[in-house]
């Protein structure tokens, strides 16, 4: 019987990046047009499958979700990083005037370009798990930067997008696992042939090094996370000794 997979998955412009783990480290990476042809060559394997986009959406009123501003709360300087999604019926529209116009009508807030550019994978990934609950119970959210945080022990100093950035998180993955460096070398070569970036590799390992049973628990924020309309929660996943705190 094929060993179980925990698989970090990160949308990017060249499409969904996922890195696959065994429980003894790495086994391979892969680049997806979508996070259905994602769960599809994962669904029998993986125990786990953590994903960097939105999961659990509001359907009205406030759309700041708890776990984004606990997020946000944890990260210092690395608090914009994290968007506020769109309502539900505006992660299905595909202008952006379309998406304001109901995300206002329905929220009372503006949306951000930021967050209407992850829209259809927003839709994608929701419409996912409410079709298949055996996918609900596997995939999870998370995000790489609470990911590197919580790793790290402290928030980051530097933007992912500087030659600072890299290194710092290079370091914080290095620190916790020494095979990090080859780990993210063997992904990025695995996907060298699709147009994605390093960043977005980076990211995929640092979700699939939180999937990996490890050092440290897996804890979410909130602790106690609420779900939304459809039964999703609404959480954000992250491995560490203790819980994070502002």
């Amino acid at each position: 019987m094929a060993e179980p997979l925990y698989v970090g998955v990160d949308r990017s412009d060249g499409g969904w990046v996922a890195v696959a783990f065994t429980g003894d480290g790495f086994d391979h990476a892969s680049v997806f047009d979508g996070i259905g042809a994602c769960w599809s060559a994962y669904e029998e394997r993986a125990r786990r499958i953590l994903v960097g986009v939105p999961i659990g959406l509001v359907e009205s009123g406030d759309p700041d979700r708890r776990c984004d501003d606990l997020a946000r709360s944890v990260l210092g300087d690395r608090r914009t990083t994290i968007c506020t999604p769109p309502v539900r019926e505006a992660t299905r529209k595909q202008r952006y005037s379309t998406a304001n116009r109901v995300h206002k009508r329905k929220s009372g807030s503006e949306l951000s370009k930021a967050a209407f550019a992850l829209s259809d994978s927003l839709a994608r990934v929701d419409e996912l798990l409410q079709e298949l609950p055996e996918a609900a119970a596997v995939i999870r959210e998370s995000h790489p930067e609470v990911c590197f945080r919580a790793f790290a022990g402290e928030p980051l100093s530097y933007s992912k997008h500087t030659a600072g950035g890299y290194a710092e998180r290079m370091r914080v993955l290095a620190h916790y696992d020494r095979d990090a460096a080859p780990t993210v070398q063997n992904a990025a070569e695995a996907t060298g042939g699709a147009a994605v970036t390093v960043d977005d590799v980076l990211n995929a390992v640092a979700l699939a090094y939180t999937a990996q049973p490890g050092d440290g628990d897996l804890q979410t924020l909130p602790p106690e996370p609420p779900r939304d309309s459809t039964g999703l929660p609404m959480e954000i996943v992250y491995r560490a000794a203790s819980p994070l705190v502002a």
